[in-house]
């Protein structure tokens, strides 16, 4: 495999930054993903990093050095997620579970697989053309699509969403793939707060005619100029299949790496990912680094006997 790779995070107006991203990959196999911890809810930098932190633990596991089945692992993968928050919940003994939107995109071979269970969404473009963008789990998109075949008046605020990982009830998980890639296609994946003041006009045309390096920037300057002291976190992770050398990005060829190697810019642990490192003592930290582990071990037994 052959990719860039840029990726940039805003604090914006908001107190803290409760987004978190990354991405790992094998010699033939990638995973790139972006959570968005939920406001109102505790802890919303912790749930974001746990989903992120058990994504790439199962990646690790399972990419050896490809997935057997893409869309299989995400779906697994993100619900394995879910279930670690609600078990942090309960041994934190907290009223509300922690919760984080999130999508995530696998490259393998020359095709790309992605899901999302929020309102972060994925874009790609080809040409001067998008692709693909996928659907946020809120009302307001649900109102839209339903409104195209039954009249609906009643308008539902954008950041209502219907599902999301920590969530009483199973999240729900939309997965899509395998889509064939083209040399310089580009995916780019983002919280809401890129799309809620940048219009998907105006990301198409950036990742279009211009290089990700000089288009997510100005993306996210746009994106906290129209959102203003007020604006939201702004996440964005862009990559470029088969891409040229750029100096200004990440290019990542994987062709010497071995069969068991892997490489990971998710953090480990949430210690420093970000949130105040006095929030975490070091008994919290290992804690958490078992029950991903064991939330692997219980997954990978459920799929033997499924």
């Amino acid at each position: 495999m052959r990719f860039s790779v840029y990726q940039v995070s805003r604090k914006g107006g908001r107190e803290k930054n409760e987004d978190r991203m990354g991405y790992c990959y094998t010699r033939d196999s990638g995973l790139f993903a972006l959570a968005d911890g939920m406001g109102g809810h505790p802890e919303g930098e912790v749930a974001s990093q746990l989903a992120l932190q058990t994504l790439a633990a199962m990646f690790q596991r399972d990419a050896k050095p490809i997935l057997k089945d893409p869309m299989r692992f995400l779906h697994d993968a993100i619900i394995a997620g879910h279930h670690q928050l609600i078990r942090y919940a309960t041994e934190k003994a907290l009223i509300d579970t922690p919760r984080t939107t999130i999508v995530a995109c696998v490259l393998q071979g020359n095709a790309a697989y992605w899901a999302h269970c929020g309102d972060s969404r994925l874009y790609l473009v080809r040409g001067d053309k998008l692709i693909a963008r996928t659907r946020d789990h809120s009302y307001s998109e649900l109102q839209q699509t339903m409104s195209q075949v039954v009249p609906m008046d009643e308008r539902f605020n954008r950041n209502v969403l219907f599902t999301c990982l920590g969530s009483p009830g199973k999240p729900v998980v939309d997965t899509v793939g395998p889509l064939i890639l083209q040399q310089h296609d580009r995916i780019m994946l983002c919280s809401d707060g890129l799309w809620g003041t940048v219009t998907d006009d105006i990301i198409t045309q950036q990742l279009t005619t211009r290089s990700i390096s000089d288009a997510v920037p100005e993306l996210v300057e746009q994106a906290l100029r129209k959102g203003g002291v007020k604006s939201d976190n702004v996440t964005v992770l862009s990559v470029e299949w088969e891409a040229a050398e750029d100096m200004e990005v990440s290019t990542i060829s994987t062709q010497t790496l071995g069969d068991e190697v892997f490489a990971s810019t998710i953090q480990a642990s949430i210690s420093g990912a970000g949130s105040d490192p006095d929030e975490l003592d070091d008994a919290e930290i290992e804690r958490s680094i078992r029950e991903i582990n064991e939330a692997i071990q219980r997954s990978s037994q459920h799929q033997k006997k499924s």
